[in-house]
């Protein structure tokens, strides 16, 4: 498993359903990167062995993994098979597999704990929905996501967190910097063995704004969307 402190900040791109072979080529051919930052790529799982091959200074990640080991479950990647990979990060719990593949905090339990069992980082994404936030539910959803879907086998050496509000997703809204910096100072205080973990801020992302968040002292880092597939948006965002 990668050590988390080698690296000053961490750039996951989470590609979702897009990108093809032509795409990826042309990607990598325009993309730059700096070796103190930790940079990922989530393709489409396909993709994830040419991603892997490439000879740029980035890490291989998958969108989802399986809740099980193995079996008869068409379909599905187990832990093990993404470590043959040499995948080096998984999503988890990610609001559009929440909400779409009705993904609960027990399922996302257990992802994460075969995920470390084979020594991939889960990037554990949590958030709370526009409604929610006007209901000042925040730090409850937050804590539930949390104190549910994080297994005991989790630490600040193996597990990251990213706070990604579902209501700034694909949006162009984002949270002012106060509140991504009270949120995740909040996160760090639902449980003190949180104090030392990284967090990830994502949410409507761009180059305009992501070097105003990563200079925020409690972010560790971005999960960047949309923003990620278009190369001269995300060297601007990693550089």
């Amino acid at each position: 498993m990668l050590n988390l402190s080698n690296f000053s900040s961490f750039f996951v791109a989470n590609w979702k359903l897009n990108g093809n072979m032509a795409f990826i080529n042309d990607y990598f051919d325009a993309l730059n990167t700096k070796s103190q930052n930790c940079v990922v790529v989530c393709p489409p799982s396909i993709y994830i062995d040419k991603i892997k091959k490439n000879q740029k200074n980035i890490f291989a990640g998958a969108q989802d993994v399986s809740k099980f080991i193995s079996g008869a479950f068409t379909g599905e990647l187990s832990a093990e098979m993404l470590n043959d990979m040499d995948v080096k990060f998984c999503l988890v719990g990610h609001s559009e597999r929440r909400q779409n593949f009705n993904e609960t905090n027990d399922n996302i339990k257990l992802k994460i704990g075969n995920l470390i069992n084979n020594n991939i980082i889960p990037i554990l994404c949590i958030g709370e929905s526009l409604e929610e936030k006007q209901n000042n539910k925040t730090t409850e959803v937050l804590t539930k996501q949390i104190k549910e879907g994080i297994p005991k086998i989790s630490n600040n050496e193996n597990t990251i967190i990213a706070y990604e509000p579902i209501w700034a997703i694909g949006t162009g809204l984002t949270p002012t910097i106060n509140e991504i910096d009270q949120i995740h100072v909040k996160i760090k205080k639902i449980d003190d063995s949180l104090n030392n973990y990284k967090i990830l801020y994502g949410g409507s992302v761009k180059s305009s704004n992501s070097k105003v968040i990563n200079e925020i002292d409690s972010v560790d880092g971005c999960l960047i969307g949309g923003a990620s597939l278009k190369i001269e948006e995300f060297n601007n965002i990693i550089s």
